[in-house]
Order: structure tokens, then sequence, then C-alpha cells
């Protein structure tokens, strides 16, 4: 059986680039069951840091899909923000976008650990 996010990765980035249409069949596939899963939020980083470019509309689906990942439970972990730091310096630098989501996450969070206050400490202007 074919490893559907090499295939899936391969099929998109076939220019390099994410663009509208693509972000349309994104978004129905990993949206599709309401629920951002671990896989599915791997997969959107890799896109997102393998892509040569992409339109807003691909980081606002990835941010979005962050986001509801990372509060599915009301909590961030030590682990979960990992992750989210991972993410966010994969590009050396943390943009408006990444600001604004650290911003919405503390906001919508009921319980943040130590790993994530760091974080946010870190990359959100004082």
């Amino acid at each position: 059986m074919a490893d559907w996010k090499k295939l899936a990765k391969a099929a998109l980035l076939a220019d390099g680039r994410i663009d509208t249409k693509e972000v349309e069949l994104i978004r129905a596939s990993v949206f599709a069951d309401g629920t951002i899963d671990k896989a599915e939020i791997d997969f959107l980083a890799d896109l997102r840091n393998s892509a040569t470019g992409s339109v807003k509309a691909f980081t606002d689906l990835f941010l979005e899909a962050v986001k509801s990942f990372m509060l599915a439970d009301g909590s961030i972990s030590d682990d979960e923000a990992k992750w989210l730091r991972k993410a966010i310096y994969a590009d050396k630098t943390v943009d408006a976008d990444e600001v604004k989501l650290l911003k919405e996450l503390k906001a919508g969070a009921k319980h943040t650990g130590p790993e994530f206050d760091k974080l946010y400490a870190e990359a959100v202007p004082a």
C-alpha cells in the first residue's frame, strides 16, 4: 500500500507551490471529520515546510488546523508546545500570523504548560 502522505505531498507540491485549488482539496480532506489529529497536523506542517511558496489561504488553513489541534482538549501540553515551537521556528522567524496564533492559543486554552509559557514569552513581543 502506498504511503498516502508521500503520495499526497508529491501531488500537491508537483510545482513546488500550494495554490488556491490545492488549499480547497486539503481543507475538504483534513477537516472532513471535524477534527484534526496528529498525523494530519504533522502532514500540514511538512507541506508548509516543503513548499517553495503558498497562497495566504494555505497559511490560514494551517493556523486554523494548529489552533483546532492544540485546543481540542482545552489545554496545551509540553509535548504539544514543543511541536508548536518546531513548527513556528521552522523558518527561523516568528511572523505576525504566528504571533496572532500564539495569542489566540493563550486566550483559548484553559491550561498551558511551562513549555508553552516559555515559547509565548520568547515569541510574543511584550
